[in-house]
């Protein structure tokens, strides 16, 4: 329920299409520039996600360009969009060398012929071109980005140029949540982090376990 449906596919005078299912609403990056979100909200969105990334690994799909431009937040809660850049598990994608990468990016478009996903929201082994560890726990990197953004209303990672907010994914930790809004339950700030280890191994293994545990906080935990 929390992954955008695709109803058809087709090609038309020359033209292909997609049918998905029409959301009203707005992207969760266009309410961020209001500022955080709630406790109550940030929970809520996180365990749709969570669930939304279960499925999806389940299936055997990677989604490799998670973000808040790619969540839609609707009345009923949240979806999960753009499944342009997902990598399937018998796919293998050609590593980018770092001299293709851009010298700056948008945070809102997904940057094409250069680096495949959204270099804020990248994992190191994504930054690396490592697109043989690319697996699971590159989306609960990216996750775990997502989720920092919601609570505090800053990025994890930012820097002025791409080659500083490389440097800061693959050696810097952000600040503990709770040191910017301090009223965040001490479990969130360390489910974040783990999230967020450069380490791949030391993360979150699955997006099930990671939403039980938001389930948990979300109960009063």
């Amino acid at each position: 329920p929390h992954i955008c449906t695709l109803y058809d596919i087709g090609r038309q005078d020359g033209t292909d299409y997609l049918v998905m299912e029409y959301l009203e609403g707005e992207t969760l990056s266009m309410q961020l520039l209001k500022g955080p979100l709630p406790l109550e909200q940030v929970l809520q969105y996180s365990i749709e996600i969570a669930g939304a990334l279960d499925k999806a690994h389940r299936k055997g799909v990677t989604h490799r360009d998670l973000k808040p431009g790619n969540i839609m937040l609707i009345k009923s809660g949240t979806k999960l969009l753009d499944f342009g850049l997902a990598k399937l598990k018998q796919e293998a994608s050609p590593a980018v060398p770092f001299s293709q990468l851009p010298t700056a990016a948008k945070d809102s478009l997904t940057a094409q012929g250069t680096i495949l996903g959204t270099l804020q929201y990248m994992a190191p082994e994504q930054v690396e071109g490592k697109t043989d560890q690319i697996d699971a726990r590159t989306d609960i990197f990216s996750f775990g980005a997502v989720v920092y953004e919601m609570a505090t209303g800053k990025k994890a990672f930012e820097g002025k140029t791409s080659a500083s907010v490389m440097a800061k994914i693959l050696e810097s930790s952000p600040p503990p949540i709770s040191s910017l809004q301090p009223m965040t339950p001490p479990a969130l700030d360390r489910i974040v982090k783990r999230c967020i280890a450069k380490d791949p191994d030391e993360r979150w293994q699955s997006a099930t376990d990671l939403a039980n545990e938001l389930q948990w906080i979300a109960e009063g935990g």
